[in-house]
């Protein structure tokens, strides 16, 4: 499938999770003390959902992934299943794009609208052989395209929600006409948290997600602090976690990972007629985010793709092992993203 009919599929289909951002108004410069007047009667203030220091959210992003070789054992030669073989791929590259609309952005409430589209290009090297599974996937490449809504309620000046839904289209796709229902997969989570101080906010909740590439329903806990002028954190358990060490409020380096993944939808000659490739990936990671001019700033990162889950599934969110078609314990590669980025204020 060219290239412009999948980005046609990423403005139909596409979505990832980022939360929104407010900025706090800067205090007039004078010499008047205004704290003799107190709090106007009536008015209730809120919490803003960023601490100080903290990694600037992303409203538009085009970045570049490429992970390096790797072997995938156990592909079966014929689909049936019986007897296998290990194919080596030399590379996995591809497009990540993503978009991020505030809808409504006020002290009282921010919710947010986003989009995204990720490709992952497999080249298989062909000189041992190639089966239907790999065949099919060093044609068409894997493919995620979805929506998502975010939003921020802040409660009082200490307490705050955060909601977030989503819905994505996976899978390895010949054509258009190839994009089914079977193919969906469906996300969300809740938080309630406190903003402790400018510094340092913590929430906990529940979230059902594919990040290791089966539907999961876990308990989460949110968790941005930051230290000192340097030195700060940023967490989403267990999805990511972050060091932060700011050398300048534009110039950002973190140590720490993510856990990505989904369920993929993909037409063999399998008994089925159908596979669902469950697709999970920790990723311990270096990443460096720095601003250009404006608000545009570039991010680079590089580390280890470590596989979590690679089980080609019969049927849709299978567990079963009678179930599973085939599992392969994919070695892990290297990994690097490149990507431009246009930030909120």
């Amino acid at each position: 499938m060219h290239t412009k009919q999948w980005l046609l599929l990423a403005l139909l289909f596409t979505c990832k999770f980022l939360g929104a951002q407010v900025t706090d108004t800067s205090s007039v410069a004078d010499d008047t003390d205004y704290s003799s007047f107190g709090d106007v009667a009536g008015v209730k203030r809120y919490t803003t959902q960023k601490v100080l220091n903290q990694t600037p959210n992303r409203i538009v992003s085009i970045g570049y992934e490429y992970h390096g070789a790797f072997d995938m054992p156990n592909v079966p030669l014929s689909p049936l299943g019986s007897g296998d073989v290990t194919r080596p791929i030399k590379h996995i590259s591809g497009l990540r794009a993503q978009v991020n609309i505030p809808v409504i952005s006020t002290t009282k409430i921010i919710w947010q609208l986003g989009a995204s589209y990720w490709r992952s290009n497999y080249s298989f090297d062909k000189s041992r052989g190639i089966s239907d599974f790999s065949s099919k996937l060093g044609t068409y490449g894997m493919h995620t395209a979805g929506l998502n809504t975010t939003i921020f309620k802040p409660l009082n000046e200490k307490n705050f929600l955060i909601l977030q839904a989503s819905a994505d289209v996976n899978g390895v796709f010949e054509n258009l006409k190839e994009v089914n229902n079977r193919a969906v997969t469906y996300s969300g989570a809740a938080i309630y948290g406190w903003k402790k101080s400018e510094k340092n906010m913590f929430g906990i909740g529940v979230s059902r997600t594919y990040r290791a590439g089966q539907a999961i329903a876990v308990p989460i806990i949110l968790w941005n602090k930051t230290f000192n002028d340097n030195w700060g954190m940023e967490l989403l358990l267990p999805a990511r976690g972050h060091l932060r060490y700011n050398f300048s409020t534009s110039n950002i380096l973190q140590l720490g990972y993510e856990l990505e993944g989904n369920q993929y939808w993909m037409r063999t000659a399998s008994p089925n007629g159908e596979v669902y490739i469950q697709r999970g990936e920790l990723k311990p990671r270096l990443m460096w985010d720095k601003r250009l001019f404006g608000f545009v700033w570039l991010n680079v990162q590089g580390g280890l793709r470590y596989n979590w889950r690679y089980d080609v599934m019969n049927k849709y969110d299978a567990r079963k092992n009678d179930q599973l078609f085939f599992s392969s314990k994919l070695t892990n590669p290297f990994f690097f993203n490149i990507s431009l980025n246009f930030v909120s204020p």
